[in-house]
């Protein structure tokens, strides 16, 4: 319990008297182990919080979105999601290979439900589960330290009005990003994306649409 909490906490647990209602939450939800029940809410997200720090130690929060089963709880330990076609600036990977301690944070806000997911994460040479996610550039893998629920009341009640269409499926075409066709970007494309270059045009009216 000690090792959980840092003095930073303990000072202010002790400011507005919660040092003992913060023990007695630790014991009581604070986990090292995924549940079925668990499995079973994680699995049921399309996108969640994913936050890494540097060599330095300075953080970097990010977005990922995708489809139902974004994450696959591999083990009761263990959780897997991919890495899509991004920015090509891999801030979140690039800080796992020098820093593995990562935090998730998953919002239901349907349900209004939140859980905690902190832990280790990596990358692995000839990951069994590339092909799991269709276009997946990479996958991570998390070693869970600690997880647990939060309290919702503050979690918005919003519901989804569409997916992403740029979510990568199987035996379907996902469309390029408009701002891979600005000029700006033009000359300095991966090679994937050098058809991509001198479409300007078509890239202002696409983002003109939204």
């Amino acid at each position: 319990m000690s090792t959980f909490f840092h003095e930073g906490s303990r000072k202010l647990q002790d400011r507005f008297e919660t040092r003992p209602m913060a023990d007695r939450l630790v014991e009581a939800i604070i986990g090292d182990r995924i549940s079925p029940e668990d499995q079973g809410f994680i699995e049921a997200q399309n996108m969640f919080f994913f936050a890494t720090v540097d060599q330095e130690g300075r953080p970097n929060c990010s977005y990922k979105g995708g489809g139902v089963g974004l994450v696959k709880v591999v083990d009761d330990q263990t959780l897997a999601f991919p890495l899509y076609d991004g920015s090509g600036m891999y801030l979140s990977a690039g800080n796992v290979l020098v820093n593995p301690h990562v935090s998730l944070l998953f919002v239901d806000f349907q349900r209004q439900a939140r859980l905690r997911f902190n832990g280790d994460a990596f990358i692995q040479d000839d990951e069994p589960l590339q092909g799991h996610w269709p276009e997946a550039q990479l996958v991570l893998r998390v070693k869970l330290r600690e997880m647990f629920p939060n309290c919702p009341r503050y979690i918005h009640k919003m519901a989804l009005i569409e997916e992403s269409a740029f979510v990568p499926k199987a035996h379907c075409e996902t469309p390029a990003p408009a701002w891979k066709r600005l000029e700006v970007v033009a000359d300095v494309l991966p090679p994937r994306d050098a058809h991509l270059a001198g479409h300007e045009q078509d890239a202002a009216a696409a983002l003109n649409r939204k």
